[in-house]
């Protein structure tokens, strides 16, 4: 009977221990309720064929004569000195049946402990519902930012704060005449000077975005934050690109390319078929009048010409120019330069079309911003408060255009020869 029960037993504890491992491999949530089931089952009949092998490993054992079970229970002691002798029908304790009961509390105590372990190797997931897993999600406490998307070209420009105004008006010199020889008597040779006016008018630049409580309530990270400094920015990088291609038209800013620029003549434009070895020298001595060459011009670009300037090589390999960049900014062979791929199109690519315009060099200060107010970001739960939507509106109401003659040297893209 005995060894039955341990054959019992033993496949028992085998079918146990494969449940445990198929429950590792498993991740399917119905499948481990199964196994969970069946290992508690498994648990329960264990326990019970333990107690019975116990009960007839006791049952094996012969009886012992009386002195024997004596000594047992009172061991090496010397027999206690009274006065009378205990009665005849005192009888001690059956040692044997006693050491086989604590023998079987001891199993039970055991098999409890292995199914306390094996309950709590399988709590690998709390359920939910009938069907989901609730997971631990752990969120970062910040927010990763990406490259930099407005030019340092907005920064660099005059500025001119008018709180409140509707319009300026900018005064700048055109030409003034040479002087000539006279006789006496005669009329002093005219040399008036000539003025332009630059209209700069007020101009509204918006953005808006919209987010739930959630957004701002619940998460770790700072996305209300980001939605409200993200609406500076986007202001500010439409601004840097109508420096360049504002169309001056009701409302918009007049650009360094456009026709309203009037300050700008469009016979000084240069024409460029390809970024070469010369590129650099024809720009820097195209710009600015027949007896000075300007030292503080700055030359506004695309990335991708930038790029084709870094390729250029000498006979011998070595690079034609020395660049130094610092971000959004930097220098060739000293002439410093802002990149502003938004506003000006790649003369190095081949999409661009022949006479758009794709660089400007000349004096940043002879472009003015004329700011009418200041830049107002506001944030609203009232429009959407039924659904719980945050609003967020900025706004600025600025103008600008170029303030000198010919302030700038505009570069087209040429036709190849």
């Amino acid at each position: 009977m005995k060894d039955k029960l341990l054959k019992l037993l033993k496949a028992k504890e085998e079918a146990r221990a494969a449940l445990v491992i198929k429950s590792e491999k498993s991740e399917d949530v119905a499948e481990l309720r199964s196994i969970q089931v069946q290992i508690e089952a498994l648990n329960g009949e264990i326990t019970e064929l333990r107690g019975m092998i116990a009960e007839a490993e006791a049952a094996e054992k012969p009886n012992e004569p009386e002195e024997a079970r004596t000594a047992a229970v009172n061991g090496a002691q010397e027999p206690e000195k009274r006065q009378f002798t205990p009665g005849t029908g005192f009888k001690p304790l059956d040692g044997a049946k006693l050491e086989g009961e604590k023998r079987t509390k001891e199993e039970i105590d055991l098999a409890d402990r292995e199914k306390r372990g094996t309950d709590l190797k399988e709590m690998r997931s709390v359920t939910v519902g009938s069907s989901n897993v609730l997971l631990v999600a752990h969120q970062a406490t910040d927010i990763g930012q990406g490259f930099n998307k407005v030019s340092s070209l907005i920064d660099r420009v005059t500025y001119m704060y008018l709180p409140g105004g509707e319009s300026f008006t900018q005064p700048y010199l055109k030409d003034n005449p040479e002087g000539d020889y006279k006789a006496e008597g005669e009329a002093y040779a005219t040399a008036d000077a000539t003025f332009g006016n630059a209209a700069i008018n007020k101009s509204k630049v918006t953005a808006y975005s919209e987010s739930t409580e959630e957004l701002l309530k619940l998460p770790a990270a700072p996305y209300e934050q980001e939605v409200m400094a993200g609406i500076t920015k986007s202001v500010r990088r439409k601004i840097t690109k109508e420096i360049l291609v504002g169309t001056g038209a009701t409302n918009h800013l007049s650009g360094i390319f456009s026709t309203t620029a009037d300050a700008i003549d469009s016979a000084t434009d240069l024409g460029v078929a390809a970024i070469t070895n010369t590129t650099l020298d024809d720009i820097i001595f195209n710009y600015g009048g027949d007896e000075n060459v300007e030292d503080a011009a700055v030359l506004i670009l695309n990335k991708a010409d930038l790029k084709a300037f870094s390729q250029l090589r000498t006979t011998d390999g070595k690079k034609f120019h020395t660049i130094v960049t610092n971000g959004n900014t930097g220098t060739i062979d000293g002439i410093p330069f802002i990149i502003n791929s938004a506003g000006c199109k790649a003369i190095s690519a081949t999409a661009t079309t022949v006479g758009a315009y794709c660089m400007a060099y000349g004096p940043l200060s002879n472009y003015k911003l004329v700011v009418f107010s200041d830049l107002d970001v506001q944030r609203s739960t009232d429009f959407k408060f039924s659904t719980g939507q945050i609003a967020h509106r900025g706004s600025v109401f600025i103008g600008g255009n170029v303030v000198a003659q010919n302030g700038f040297l505009r570069i087209t893209k040429k036709a190849a020869v």
